[in-house]
């Protein structure tokens, strides 16, 4: 307790109304009556709104200690703890105090969508209904049961999935379907989704499919091969797997898809540039679950994996296709010519131009009488 001698003085001023909830476009007025042991005059105060002076225009003195303030067709709170209405004395002091929370009821929440990692657990995310924005604190809370008996259950995790998702992590049955909804709430009132029906097993998805490797395909410039293992925590359940490959270049961004992949675990990919680096990436659908008639979700994909086709003979020399073409011709004509120098010429004496001349003769008569031939 305080000691005798301290007098615990009366709040300067009281506001009303105090902290007050208003639909966008409201109009408000607002009292600050001072306390008489302040000795302080309604001509003596002003008010402010989020910092700023509100026009003396729209005060109004309602008695020598009371000055008023009308506010109209008030925007959406700037932030959802409200704005800040304040009453000061001249020299700036502040007396009192008041929220305006400004804003619009919740909406109904739509687009429930929900996913079962491997058969363990449940996420769902939803949308916060078309317009969202309400200018106040708005919570949402997921309900679930299950249809024909239980309780309504209310999940607990929170934004595991983005600001709109909340993860159930265990004590879920199979073979039951759940009745799942969105409650929102907020200073103006409450707004309800509706309630979404699921089977566990038609939406369960899974890993990335693990160990995936890229290799080359022997010397082939525009293969490579890929090959992967399906997913190990859905290998005790019988369930039907499709599978998709997205490759890019390594200096894009954009990727490919290969869609026809189908339930195999390996993949050829064809058509690719020579000497160049890959990046590939595998997912998996689990479906037909238990003999579920539901499509099944995609996994993520698997991280990114490396590798690179061989490069191509012809572009060995940096040079264009038909360039490369020209030297290795070339090259392989001065090996012949070599080769028949030895047998035609004695010593390198005449070695020179006219020797080139005649072997070119020689060359040409050979390439008829293999033709003929």
């Amino acid at each position: 307790l305080p000691p005798p001698f301290v007098s615990l003085a009366a709040d300067p001023a009281v506001i009303s109304p105090q902290d007050p909830t208003l639909l966008i476009g409201s109009s408000l007025v607002a009292t600050c009556t001072v306390s008489p042991d302040f000795h302080l005059k309604a001509e003596d105060l002003y008010w402010t709104l989020n910092g700023r002076r509100l026009p003396a225009a729209s005060y109004a003195a309602l008695g020598p200690t009371t000055l008023s303030v009308a506010l109209t067709r008030l925007n959406g709170s700037k932030q959802q703890s409200g704005d800040n209405l304040v009453c000061h004395s001249r020299d700036g002091g502040i007396l009192a105090g008041s929220c305006l929370y400004v804003g619009l009821p919740p909406e109904k929440p739509v687009n429930i969508t929900c996913w079962s990692k491997n058969m363990k657990d449940l996420t769902c995310k939803w949308a916060p209904g078309t317009e969202g924005e309400t200018f106040l604190h708005t919570n949402y809370t997921l309900k679930y049961k299950l249809r024909w008996y239980g309780r309504d259950n209310t999940c607990q995790e929170y934004h595991t999935a983005g600001l709109y998702s909340c993860h159930i992590p265990k004590d879920l049955a199979l073979f039951t379907p759940y009745e799942i909804w969105v409650e929102a709430s907020n200073r103006l009132g409450v707004a309800v989704s509706d309630v979404v029906m699921l089977d566990i097993l038609d939406v369960v998805t899974t890993d990335p499919p693990s160990d995936v490797h890229v290799s080359r395909v022997g010397d082939l410039e525009d293969q490579l091969s890929v090959r992967w293992s399906s997913p190990p925590a859905l290998k005790d359940f019988l369930f039907q797997a499709k599978y998709q490959i997205q490759y890019r270049v390594e200096d894009s961004s954009e990727w490919k898809v290969v869609d026809d992949v189908g339930n195999q675990t390996s993949c050829r990919l064809a058509g690719l540039r020579p000497g160049t680096v890959y990046f590939v990436q595998v997912r998996c659908n689990p479906f037909g679950i238990y003999g579920s008639k539901k499509t099944g979700i995609w996994s993520d994909w698997s991280n990114p994996t490396a590798a690179s086709t061989p490069r191509s003979e012809r572009a060995a020399g940096g040079c264009d296709p038909k360039g490369g073409e020209q030297n290795t011709t070339l090259r392989r004509e001065l090996k012949q010519f070599f080769g028949w120098v030895k047998k035609h010429a004695y010593g390198c004496s005449n070695l020179g131009i006219k020797l080139y001349d005649q072997w070119r003769v020689w060359l040409q008569k050979s390439h008829k009488t293999r033709n003929q031939v």
